[in-house]
């Protein structure tokens, strides 16, 4: 019928390369010593926006993982099973590095083009990532236990991809399971228990409320030893093939994140080997939820990419009252001010991942890491939620509509600023690390401290952050707490301008400085200031 001719609509969304359309990320690999890598995250790119990935990533979000506790015999198996199509995907990103090419060929720039494959694959399908984002992450864990580097770092390190379990495997994931349901956050309050059974092992028992990634190899579990919180790696299969205690409970039922499963599980003399000495398992951990943080900054940074793309590919192929919807003024403020929030996101995670990078082990780059990835976690990561959302009022009705990807985009950003961490955790280890260690203040302030003169609003901002901060850390920690969330955006602005001004074109470095900075932004996206070059700023989106 006449009625039912289609026009006026976008076309597919399919078979772009995800790499070249993307310019802050492109000039970040190149920016960052990622040259090298280059020719391989072409691929990555084409591959990534193919329609046929693309096609595997909307089956994966529709066709949940599910709980499979007993074989058809009455055995207990604890099993989950995923969709073939999430099987293809994560065996993609694991064959191009994804999880662990930056540990296996440590060079300058590893750590870039890692995390580069890595945010691209999670722009498409964000579930996988969380093994592949704790595979990455477990590795300087391991390393604490010569014995356990030795037996599973080949196979951490391996681009293979197998999802049966099994003790002969050349390949491994790895997952975590800290979190218990009477202490979240405070983990030094969990009641699971380790008893050494005298044979190099322990044995533990316990109930944890979060497991991410199930069907991993293997865990990082946290217990209580004699000696105190310990941090163990539970397998899910033991040497002689059996299957290790590892009780599914059940799968959690979340918001977002449909593809991975996420589980609570029960522990009854589970065999786990010691990480690190005894009584340190605090200190054996805190490497592996320092990169899971920053890759929640690359997480997030993934998704703001794909909404800025989905939502300029709908105004660039729309019309409305005689003109595209991305030359209609209006519509031309919102898209150019998603875009400045995603290069900086994007310019953000790429400055962090390389002083991540091997080369980069000088106490000063140690502790601005750790502060910086900190404080990007926080702010990046918070702003992802309402950065989707916007985006998606840019489709209208197809925006909300699950066909397309930005309803499921808009479920998945808030997990980002959940998981390890979230915001008054991440708050006051920010004050933390500025009471333990002032080396990590001046390091932070040496590196935004490179922009000044760039921006005189830029100048003002780094001013009144830093009395801040050094009011702040001489204040009694009630009064330091209250104010920690103030400090924290206050840092993250001030690392985000102060990187734009430096390395990004005065079109969107002064966009941003004077919608974040300054009188003239907004609570909301589109308020940009009067003169703002849009077309400039969207051409690199």
């Amino acid at each position: 019928m006449a009625t039912h001719e289609v026009t006026n609509q976008p076309p597919p969304r399919v078979d772009v390369d995800e790499l070249a359309t993307n310019l802050p990320l492109l000039e970040g690999v190149r920016r960052h010593d990622a040259s090298w890598a280059l020719e391989e995250l072409q691929e990555v790119g084409r591959l990534v926006g193919s329609a046929d990935l693309q096609a595997d990533a909307a089956a994966a979000h529709r066709n949940p993982p599910v709980l499979r506790t007993h074989d058809r015999w009455g055995r207990r198996v604890d099993e989950v099973d995923y969709h073939p199509a999430y099987h293809r995907i994560i065996g993609e990103a694991v064959a191009r590095g994804a999880h662990t090419a930056a540990w296996a060929d440590p060079r300058p720039g590893a750590s870039v083009a890692r995390a580069s494959t890595f945010m691209m694959f999670a722009q498409v399908e964000p579930g996988h990532a969380c093994p592949v984002s704790m595979t990455h992450a477990a590795v300087p864990s391991l390393q604490l236990s010569p014995d356990l580097a030795q037996a599973w770092l080949p196979r951490v390190l391996s681009r293979d991809y197998d999802p049966v379990l099994g003790a002969g495997k050349g390949s491994a994931l790895l997952g975590m399971a800290m979190t218990e349901k009477q202490g979240g956050s405070d983990v030094r309050a969990n009641t699971t228990r380790a008893v050494d059974a005298g044979d190099g092992t322990h044995r533990l028992t316990g109930h944890k409320w979060f497991c991410s990634a199930p069907m991993s190899d293997a865990f990082l579990v946290l217990a209580q030893a004699p000696e105190g919180l310990s941090c163990f790696l539970v397998p899910r299969a033991l040497q002689d093939g059996t299957r290790n205690t590892f009780r599914i409970q059940r799968l959690k039922d979340k918001l977002g994140n449909r593809s991975n499963a996420s589980a609570e599980i029960e522990l009854e003399d589970t065999v786990g080997h010691l990480l690190g000495e005894p009584g340190r398992g605090v200190r054996a951990i805190i490497e592996m939820v320092a990169r899971t943080r920053l890759d929640c900054v690359l997480g997030t940074a993934a998704g703001m990419r794909q909404s800025v793309a989905e939502a300029l590919w709908h105004a660039r192929h729309r019309s409305a009252f005689g003109a595209t919807l991305v030359d209609q003024p209006a519509m031309t403020g919102v898209l150019a001010d998603l875009a400045l929030e995603s290069e900086a996101a994007t310019t953000t995670a790429l400055m962090l991942a390389r002083a991540h990078d091997a080369d980069q082990d000088h106490e000063d780059d140690v502790a601005l890491r750790r502060l910086a990835t900190a404080v990007a976690k926080y702010w990046v990561c918070k702003r992802g939620p309402g950065h989707a959302y916007e985006a998606m009022e840019c489709l209208g009705g197809n925006g909300y509509v699950e066909e397309f990807p930005l309803a499921m985009r808009y479920r998945e950003q808030p997990v980002m600023a959940i998981w390890e961490g979230s915001g008054n955790v991440i708050a006051l280890d920010v004050l933390r690390t500025l009471a333990r260690e002032p080396r990590a203040l001046k390091a932070f302030e040496a590196e935004v401290g490179r922009a000044q003169g760039g921006h005189r609003l830029l100048d003002e901002h780094l001013r009144r952050t830093g009395e801040l901060a050094a009011r702040l850390t001489s204040a009694p920690p009630h009064e330091a707490a209250a104010e920690a969330r103030r400090l924290v955006e206050a840092l993250a602005l001030a690392l985000q301008a102060s990187l734009l001004v430096r390395l990004s074109p005065a079109a969107v470095a002064d966009a941003f400085v004077a919608s974040r900075l300054g009188p003239a932004g907004s609570h909301l996206y589109g308020v940009l200031p009067r003169g703002t070059d849009t077309a400039a700023i969207l051409a690199r989106h």
